[in-house]
């Protein structure tokens, strides 16, 4: 158990009421310019689900890309008032990772601004860095102030329970700090999300994946006391092994009460390949809403059970697939895309 410090902070979990959705849309400059049409689908279907329930700030890279994202919203009927957009050029769209982490810090809201470094410095940053910097002077974030963190750390790196736990996978945290040890990098996460206590998996990776094994694609809370996790049962499956490995992991895991976690399996898609590469299609990568989950689907049979499972673990929502084929085709999904805003944090 870490140690509290003078300031009172606790990251909140996803599941906790919600101001608004950030995303950045696919453009001509980012590596979706030779299928902008397809994965176009996906991000609509997204803010189509989500204008239903709460606010979207979208990212524009320009003011031609701004009109075409409010004329596509007219022709689908997506009320004016329920978007917001702001113009700033990105070298991607993965806002999960460059976007803003919002944190309870004494009683207030504050947005933590990590360094991002692409995943390892393994393509160019310099722009997206620059994103949730730009969006604060722009005033979208009422008064809430803006802590810029001298820590590479990317979104989809960390899960919280919202009581001061969080969970991650040491191959990510330590290859982004490898001049730090394990106790180095807890006493950061203390220090910057209030982590009195942090879970490492030390197992677990899916094939393609580029993130150095993301929790948010591996094992995500869904209340207190429960996980799920990618699962496979197929030995022929290249990551099977990986798999069993971490899922031996969690049973080995306690929550705060020092109890064992409930672990729910959500059973992987078959392997999905694009021009001949494996791709990191995991259930795993939902994003929770207001009275929502948005699911990614692959149009393969394990679908049925993967909106099963997650049905159960939030049976007062509403659970939505949405076909994601497009967007693994760049090794991300629904979560890896968006990041949410808690009540009382988008203007």
């Amino acid at each position: 158990m870490l140690s509290t410090h003078e300031e009172q902070i606790e990251l909140p979990a996803e599941w906790e009421a919600q101001s608004g959705i950030l995303l950045t849309w696919p453009h001509t400059e980012s590596d979706w310019k030779n299928n902008l049409d397809e994965i176009g689908k996906v991000y609509l279907d997204m803010c189509k689900a989500i204008s239903q329930y709460q606010k979207l700030l979208i990212i524009c890279y320009d003011k031609q890309h701004k009109e075409m994202i409010e004329n596509l919203f007219k022709d689908h009927a997506i009320a004016k008032d329920a978007y917001q957009l702001s113009i700033c050029k990105t070298n991607d769209t993965w806002f999960r990772d460059y976007g803003p982490i919002t944190v309870r810090c004494d009683g207030s809201l504050q947005l933590q601004n990590f360094i991002f470094n692409s995943w390892g410095n393994k393509y160019h940053s310099d722009l997206d860095n620059a994103v949730s910097r730009h969006l604060y002077k722009e005033n979208y974030f009422d008064e809430n102030q803006m802590k810029d963190c001298d820590f590479v750390l990317e979104g989809g790196s960390v899960e919280s329970d919202g009581h001061g736990t969080i969970l991650t996978t040491s191959h990510c945290l330590l290859k982004r700090h490898p001049d730090k040890t394990k106790k180095d990098v807890e006493k950061l996460l203390n220090n910057y999300l209030g982590a009195t206590k942090v879970l490492w998996l030390d197992h677990g990776g899916i094939t393609g994946d580029d993130t150095d094994s993301h929790i948010d694609n591996l094992a995500r809370f869904v209340d207190k006391h429960t996980i799920v996790y990618c699962a496979c049962d197929d030995v022929h499956n290249p990551d099977h092994d990986s798999l069993k490995l971490m899922e031996a992991e969690l049973k080995a895991l306690s929550d705060n009460e020092d109890k064992p976690y409930n672990l729910i399996p959500l059973l992987m898609p078959k392997n999905i390949k694009y021009d001949g590469q494996s791709l990191p299609a995991s259930y795993a990568n939902f994003l929770i809403i207001n009275q929502a989950v948005l699911v990614p689907v692959y149009n393969v049979p394990e679908d049925k059970n993967a909106l099963e499972v997650l049905q159960k673990c939030f049976p007062e929502r509403r659970i939505i697939g949405i076909n994601s084929t497009a967007m693994i085709k760049q090794f991300g999904s629904l979560h890896c895309a968006s990041m949410q805003l808690p009540a009382g944090v988008l203007h």
